[in-house]
């Protein structure tokens, strides 16, 4: 199955867990819970900052 990034619909989505993704084009991880989907920034540090609005998967 492709992942495409739900942001810039690019195709250069990685696994990074079991189901947390990476997009390589704009530099943000995201997974889908409870048919949500949840975007992170990746801070300096290492850690995930969630961003503030998340949408409903269509």
């Amino acid at each position: 199955m492709i992942i495409k990034c739900p942001v810039c619909g690019g195709l250069q989505v990685g696994r990074v867990g079991s189901d947390q993704y990476y997009c390589w084009n704009c530099f943000l991880e995201f997974n889908f819970r409870k048919g949500m989907l949840n975007l992170y920034e990746v801070a300096e540090d290492g850690t995930l900052v969630a961003m503030e609005s998340s949408s409903q998967v269509l």
